[in-house]
């Protein structure tokens, strides 16, 4: 073997435990040769984008960071989070000397709280090293009291991506959406955003090569890329070049307001977890961007098993058009998840919920997009002792789940309690809360065995009379990534 294919190997393993975007496997290969099972390591940095919060000067945004604790990770490491401009380039600040990080994490097993307040609050780019990297996540809550998208705003900042999918946006009169684009990055990205309504691709030319410059984040309002009007708009972000965090929110001038997060990747089955139970309207928005159409069965996974709405049986989604289906209380009072199977042919789609809650005037919005399980370990920040609900669901088989209750951000001590799921149900746990508990504390939620499971948590307050929430989702937080063994795999590669 050459050096050159010593050096890719040693080039790749590095960049898996370093950016945690990437999971290294061993070559395919049989009898006496084969590689062994890949080394599992923490990641050694993780940057996560948080969008600017409002254009409300009426608003109010905290930010609360924390880092689960990991084995194998060393006592070195940092974590910051930062405006935009104020990123490090080179070693040296961009601009003017740079304001202090709007939160400094002390120590993982603990969160940080920090806030900002009015219109003028900038996009966020944060970066956790060594023992703060692995699964570190920030929430980003706003509270809005009155106007255009008042109520309950909450979004988990994410990591530079290169495509994201947003079904349930609008381009409607009483919808002012924007896609929010954040570049961390020393060179400028260059993006295209794609609408797709009811009867397929809208037509624009101003969201072709849109820039976004380095470490600078840019809003898109969708109804400046469009003159046509629809209530139910399916957005793609594409990035030609460099890499971005995406994120729409949506304000409505009567029902309030919340982030949408990309939905996981294109797929055939999706899970739409945690449908608050006193939801009064769910509308179920899906689009699929292959060439085929797809027809989907609609099924809700409640405390007592699978059960199929009535009338909405099954969604016939057209190849490049976004289909959207109003649901009702679908939830009728007991928690729930939907779950979308083919009926047939595996076609790839995308899916989000809007969610209602309230009535009449007193009305407030948020948003669930499909989502990958939990996996080995996911975390959500920014719980309170009371508002916080923990949804669990395990639409394919039984699964035991282990929930840890950090300490707070001013004190407490942690707990831990383990819960069993039964197979094609969602359950809404008293999930537990920190032993003399001051500020706000994480929950982080580990596959213990079983099928797996999928999670989010709804955050609500009541804002001047209105039922204020918002829903997250609890991804994998891709804390650990798999590097093979070298000298296994320059044996295969020998061969």
């Amino acid at each position: 073997m050459n050096r050159t294919t010593l050096s890719l190997i040693a080039g790749a393993t590095a960049l898996a435990a370093v950016t945690g975007f990437a999971a290294l496997t061993a070559p395919e290969a049989t009898g006496t040769d084969t590689a062994k099972a890949a080394a599992e390591l923490p990641v050694e940095r993780t940057s996560l984008l948080c969008p600017a919060p409002s254009t409300s000067d009426l608003a109010e945004t905290s930010y609360t960071s924390f880092t689960p604790v990991t084995k194998g990770t060393d006592g070195e490491g940092s974590a910051e989070l930062r405006s935009a401009g104020e990123e490090q380039a080179g070693g040296e600040a961009k601009g003017k000397k740079a304001d202090k990080p709007v939160l400094e994490p002390k120590e993982p097993g603990t969160p940080v709280t920090g806030d900002v307040s009015g219109a003028d609050s900038p996009a966020l780019v944060g970066t956790a090293e060594g023992k703060f990297a692995p699964g570190w996540t920030v929430q980003e809550t706003t509270q809005v009291d009155a106007g255009t998208g008042r109520g309950l705003q909450g979004v988990n900042c994410s990591a530079p991506d290169t495509d994201f999918w947003f079904p349930g946006a609008s381009t409607a009169a009483d919808r002012t959406d924007y896609v929010h684009l954040t570049n961390p990055d020393d060179s400028a990205a260059v993006v295209d955003i794609e609408l797709y309504g009811k009867d397929g691709a809208l037509e624009s030319t101003a969201g072709e090569g849109i820039t976004v410059q380095p470490h600078s984040s840019e809003p898109v309002l969708l109804s400046t890329l469009t003159a046509d009007k629809q209530t139910d708009v399916t957005v793609h972000v594409n990035v030609r070049s460099g890499r971005v965090g995406a994120a729409v929110q949506a304000l409505d001038e009567k029902l309030g307001g919340d982030w949408l997060s990309a939905t996981t990747d294109p797929a055939s089955s999706l899970v739409l977890p945690g449908i608050p139970k006193d939801a009064t309207e769910v509308r179920l928005i899906a689009f699929t961007p292959g060439g085929a159409d797809a027809d989907l069965k609609v099924r809700l996974a409640s405390p007592s098993g699978l059960i199929t709405p009535a009338g909405n049986e099954t969604l016939h989604v057209k190849a490049g058009m976004t289909t959207a289906v109003d649901l009702g209380d679908v939830t009728r009072g007991e928690a729930g998840s939907l779950v979308l199977t083919p009926t047939d042919q595996s076609v790839p789609v995308v899916a989000a919920v809007r969610v209602v809650r309230g009535k009449g005037a007193k009305q407030e919005t948020a948003f669930i997009p499909a989502t990958k399980p939990v996996g080995a370990r996911a975390t959500v920040a920014d719980n309170t002792e009371k508002g916080s609900t923990l949804a669990l669901t395990a639409p394919t088989g039984t699964a035991k789940v282990k929930v840890t209750a950090s300490a707070g951000s001013d004190g407490g001590t942690a707990v831990s309690k383990t819960y069993t799921i039964k197979s094609g149900t969602t359950q809404d746990v008293e999930a537990p809360v920190p032993t003399g508990v001051k500020g706000a504390y994480a929950l982080t939620v580990e596959t213990v065995s079983g099928a797996p499971v999928y999670a989010s948590r709804t955050l609500a307050r009541t804002a001047n009379g209105v039922p204020a929430f918002t829903v997250q989702t609890l991804p994998d937080d891709r804390g650990r990534v798999s590097v093979p063994e070298a000298d296994e795999d320059l044996a295969v590669l020998q061969k």
